[in-house]
């Protein structure tokens, strides 16, 4: 009986240390930089069940303009954070790939006389369905949909009855990807660049010079959320990623430009963030 036990007890550990970590090799031959995106298979079972996540910090400049608070720009520095978690789907015979990507910064700016600052934050959620296409070994190009939530603020360190501006809006984007498989000497390299474009969705805005107190105490809300689309919130965001195994870990390397913007009940708005981030690309096998 003490062998069957002992037995047992070594299956289960040894599955759970393969759930948690992956060697180097494979984190780099994941669902989403190399295996699938190529059309093989790294658990024959049930590829849907594995998942690429990427956790990346970083920081870059960042341009805050909102007519409701100033009639100037706002430069400065913005810390961001992002979580990225890719894996097959069972749609289409297995072609499609589920996204899910989750941003938040904080940025602190000022003005270009510096009298006057602000601050600024804001989240992000993601959720996008990408259709793969398999142009050859090393490329393969994505098209899909995406369903965008944000939700945060901006605060004027200087204003007296409207300090701050709320930001509201959810949308339906086109999205797209270009993934090329590559080698940095005997290293291999995936590179990645991602489009995300609004088309279509609604936003939180007050008329010009319409105080919150008015909205929310008096009740006058009349045409605060608004239609958006491209003649009025023309925005866009690009990544441009590379991933380079390192040990036994996977690096990825990313440049984010998202340039939010619109124009509503007689409001001008735009933040513009450049930014580079770093973080680990991890992989793993659900265990049903």
């Amino acid at each position: 009986m003490k062998i069957p036990n002992r037995l047992h007890i070594a299956i289960i550990s040894l599955l759970l240390l393969l759930s948690s970590e992956l060697s180097g090799q494979e984190q780099y031959d994941s669902l989403f930089t190399v295996n699938k995106l190529s059309g093989d298979s790294l658990h024959a079972n049930d590829p849907t069940r594995h998942v690429t996540r990427a956790t990346m910090y970083g920081a870059g400049y960042t341009n805050v303009f909102d007519t409701y608070l100033s009639p100037q720009e706002y430069k400065g520095v913005e810390f961001r954070i992002t979580r990225e978690s890719n894996r097959m789907t069972h749609l289409v015979k297995g072609n499609v790939m589920q996204q899910t990507l989750f941003q938040a910064y904080a940025s602190y700016t000022h003005n270009r006389v510096d009298n006057n600052n602000t601050f600024s934050s804001l989240a992000n959620w993601n959720y996008a369905l990408h259709y793969l296409f398999h142009l050859s070994p090393q490329l393969t190009l994505t098209a899909g949909a995406s369903a965008d939530l944000n939700g945060g603020f901006v605060y004027n360190l200087r204003n007296g009855n409207n300090p701050a501006q709320a930001r509201a809006y959810m949308s339906l984007d086109a999205t797209g990807m270009a993934i090329y498989k590559t080698r940095l000497h005997r290293l291999p390299l995936t590179l990645r660049y991602q489009l995300t474009l609004p088309l279509a969705g609604i936003q939180f805005m007050p008329e010009y010079g319409q105080s919150y107190y008015e909205i929310f105490s008096l009740g006058h809300a009349d045409g605060v959320v608004r239609f958006t689309s491209l003649h009025n919130q023309p925005s866009l965001r690009q990544m441009l990623s590379a991933d380079l195994p390192v040990g036994r870990s996977t690096l990825r390397l990313t440049y984010l430009a998202d340039l939010q913007q619109g124009k509503l009940n007689h409001i001008k708005w735009h933040t513009y963030s450049h930014c580079f981030l770093i973080g680990v690309v991890k992989s793993f096998y659900l265990l049903k």
